[in-house]
């Protein structure tokens, strides 16, 4: 039974990974409407980036963006994409032998932290 479960959550790990790597080929894709392009292109550039917004560490919220949120941006941009383009982006990814990664995704999430750091630091130093 155990390993019967462990392989499916493989299998949809698989799934997951090549569906972000679709969307970040869709996200590039003239026919892709603006909007879906955009949220196409933050799910794709975060899932891809090398360090999460909410690090794996921390208990309970660390894997929150994993199993929630990546689905959820994945879910909307599927919606908005045409499906001649995904179905294109789908063979893409799955030619595609090694995963993209992402520096722009890394860059946000580097500048979101910094900015909460600043922030917080501003904060103390204010109230002091």
């Amino acid at each position: 039974m155990g390993e019967a479960l462990l392989a499916r959550a493989r299998r949809a790990a698989r799934r997951l990974k090549r569906e972000v790597v679709a969307l970040w080929f869709a996200a590039r894709d003239p026919r892709t409407p603006w909007l879906a392009r955009l949220v196409a292109a933050a799910v794709a550039a975060y899932a891809l980036s090398p360090i999460d917004l909410i690090p794996d560490v921390i208990p309970g919220l660390g894997l929150l963006d994993d199993f929630l949120l990546v689905p959820l941006g994945i879910l909307l941009a599927l919606r908005l994409i045409p499906p001649d383009v995904m179905a294109e982006a789908r063979a893409k990814a799955e030619a595609q032998a090694d995963r993209p990664v992402s520096r722009a995704g890394l860059i946000v999430i580097v500048t979101i932290w910094l900015s909460a750091a600043g922030g917080f630091a501003w904060w103390i130093l204010s109230t002091a």
